[in-house]
């Protein structure tokens, strides 16, 4: 099938929800940083002009006032949440993941109520007391897991941006303590800033991966992947081996540019894997990348090799 392409234009950090009534669900940040939005459609290339439906605005002052970033839409133990991160209206840079709830059944009509910022657990000290953004959920046998990025300092002043998993205890809490997942240890996620963020879980039969994205927005912007085995206690840190390369990154020939930040969904057939992921049509970029409004949502068909690891191939596209 072929995809519409963009799939929708200005909404960087794509997530796509389907629901178990076969709706699909989009999310992302809007280019103005300051709501919430969803839009539903029974097909996928449908999102692309499907109504929009704003579902939370940011605050005017305090916590959660400002850069509404990297919504997603999850179905928790028969509710609804949006995992989102989001800046103090007075510093927009003290990024901090906060939640939300449906307080009924349809997420695009019924009214959702704040559960304030994700708490860490109760013997974790550390957990989300810097820039912490892009949590994500997934569930792998029998247990449901968190894992977000969040900053750390040097000495010398450097800040990176690391993955973090804990186990959760509920949809707004965790139960474990955080386990560094990665941290930019390759050249292609150090470009311009050391950043490993955006994660994204693809669960197989035998695999778990989860994609990420690194360095900083502009066409260097690129994804990586870690890797483990089902069964395998996912908070060791040796649990896990990461590509030794991008896995997906610009193309200048097909006019994708900083691919990244992407998520998972199947397509109507509820085989094919699809990757949703964010690029812009062009390189170069006047001012700052992160306030340039063209990371538009694209889709990609996602393929596997002999070994079961996916491949995202750009050509699957055309």
């Amino acid at each position: 099938m072929k995809y519409n392409s963009p799939l929708v234009e200005q909404r960087a950090d794509p997530h796509v929800y389907k629901h178990t009534d076969g709706w699909y669900y989009f999310t992302g940040s809007v280019p103005s940083y300051d709501r919430i939005e969803l839009r539903r459609s029974k097909t996928i290339n449908g999102l692309t002009t499907a109504e929009t439906v704003d579902v939370w605005h940011k605050h005017e002052h305090g916590p959660m006032g400002n850069h509404i970033w990297a919504p997603e839409l999850h179905y928790l133990d028969g509710k609804f949440y949006i995992y989102f991160g989001a800046g103090e209206a007075e510093n927009k840079w003290a990024l901090r993941p906060y939640v939300i709830e449906c307080e009924g059944q349809d997420p695009m009509r019924d009214p959702w109520r704040e559960l304030g910022m994700m708490q860490r657990a109760d013997d974790d000290e550390s957990s989300f007391t810097g820039f912490s953004l892009d949590g994500t959920v997934f569930e792998a046998d029998g247990k449901r897991y968190y894992v977000w990025a969040e900053k750390v300092g040097f000495g010398n002043g450097l800040l990176t941006s690391n993955l973090y998993i804990a186990e959760m205890a509920t949809p707004w809490k965790l139960k474990t303590p955080a386990m560094l997942l990665t941290t930019p240890d390759y050249d292609w996620e150090r470009i311009g800033f050391w950043v490993d963020e955006g994660p994204y879980a693809l669960i197989t039969d035998k695999k778990i991966f989860v994609t990420f994205s690194s360095s900083a927005t502009g066409a260097c912007y690129c994804m990586g992947m870690m890797e483990a085995d089902r069964g395998a206690d996912l908070l060791d840190r040796n649990s896990w081996r990461k590509s030794r390369h991008p896995v997906l990154e610009t193309d200048a020939e097909r006019g994708v540019f900083g691919p990244g930040h992407n998520c998972f969904t199947v397509a109507e057939d509820g085989k094919t894997v699809l990757s949703i992921y964010h690029a812009r049509p062009y390189e170069k970029i006047v001012g700052d990348p992160l306030y340039d409004p063209n990371r538009h949502a694209h889709v990609m068909e996602v393929s596997f090799d002999s070994d079961g690891r996916p491949v995202f191939d750009l050509s699957a596209q055309e």
